[in-house]
């Protein structure tokens, strides 16, 4: 970088955005430490979380909803199985599809980790005011919103890279 041009750090964007980023590693951390008593990890939790908002999805959407691939998926529900909080049913109308749900167990268990992590949240968030927290959010959607948008030009062009891309 020439002397003459800004470098990130300068910019309002920039560097709130390394602020959100650092704000969201805290919490992460600060959560597996705070769920290993109940020897759960954040993204069996997020497993769960979906699978009790979504009982019944399958495999596949469960690895979109969680933006993780198939193979973190089948590496994440042997384990939920194995210690019975999950079950894999095939789907009876087509075999190839395994279905996802909650057991008893897995309930039991996503509600105290739920109590952990709303604690953490709270706690995360006092100093905010619930207004304060809608506009975070909003703005969080839309950048998510943008993200989205710009992944899915980017990958429509790669299909097809003689159209002008929108991004």
């Amino acid at each position: 970088m020439n002397n003459k041009q800004e470098l990130p750090w300068d910019n309002p964007r920039f560097r709130n955005w390394v602020a959100v980023a650092r704000a969201c590693h805290a919490l992460e951390r600060t959560l597996a430490a705070r769920l290993a008593p109940l020897d759960l990890k954040p993204a069996q939790l997020d497993v769960l979380m979906n699978l009790y908002r979504h009982p019944g999805m399958s495999q596949h959407d469960l690895a979109r909803k969680l933006l993780v691939g198939r193979s973190n998926i089948t590496m994440l529900l042997p384990q939920l199985e194995k210690r019975r909080l999950v079950l894999r049913e095939s789907d009876p109308r087509d075999k190839r599809i395994l279905r996802l749900a909650l057991t008893d167990a897995g309930t039991t268990l996503l509600m105290e980790a739920l109590k952990i992590y709303n604690a953490l949240i709270e706690l995360a968030m006092a100093e905010s005011s619930p207004a304060q927290c809608d506009v975070m959010g909003d703005q969080m959607r839309r950048i998510t919103d943008v993200l989205d948008k710009a992944r899915e030009a980017e990958a429509l062009h790669q299909k097809h890279p003689d159209k002008p891309s929108t991004y």
